[in-house]
């Protein structure tokens, strides 16, 4: 731990939270912070991947657009959506996502997940979420209450044991019954 700086930890942790830090510059000026080099297509294809392409193509500055302070000129989810490709373009070995998809509509979250499932691939993800549609692939999933570990374990590990997830599980996706 003595011998890690900060540019060594910013090259090896990638995160994405819920409010999405984004800096008063252009689309492009933040997707490069991850990767200065990046070409034109790579920006492009991280935006694509992030469900934000057709977006950002739509704007009359393209990836010229100044996005305002913390982003504020963009909607909560295309926020998320720009740190997202960020993070994509990036080389980060270990990835924190903290209520990453939170701000986006069931349609996007789907269509992002797939792409955060493909982009994680080979990388150590910790993911801080309660949509547990979120975590349903982790290899581990940590239940916590009050600063608690109260559960550990598999997806289908969890269900099976009835406890606490199970009761979560059931009732984010419990069918509401219609009033009589």
């Amino acid at each position: 731990m003595r011998d890690v700086t900060f540019a060594s930890l910013k090259d090896t942790v990638g995160m994405v939270t819920q409010d999405g830090h984004l800096f008063h510059e252009s689309i492009r000026a933040n997707l490069l912070l991850a990767a200065p080099d990046a070409s034109e297509d790579q920006l492009w294809e991280a935006l694509r991947r992030a469900r934000l392409d057709e977006v950002v193509a739509a704007m009359p500055d393209g990836l010229d657009t100044v996005v305002g302070e913390r982003g504020y000129r963009l909607s909560g989810g295309q926020r998320q959506r720009l740190t997202i490709a960020r993070l994509l373009l990036g080389r980060s070995r270990v990835v924190v996502l903290d209520e990453a998809t939170a701000s986006l509509d069931s349609a996007s979250e789907a269509a992002v997940q797939q792409a955060l499932a493909e982009a994680l691939g080979g990388r150590t993800s910790l993911v801080i979420a309660h949509r547990l549609s979120t975590v349903r692939a982790a290899d581990l999933i940590l239940v916590v209450e009050g600063g608690r570990i109260v559960e550990r374990g598999t997806h289908r590990e969890l269900l099976a044991r009835g406890g606490r997830y199970a009761e979560l599980y059931d009732t984010q996706f419990s069918e509401e019954v219609p009033a009589a």
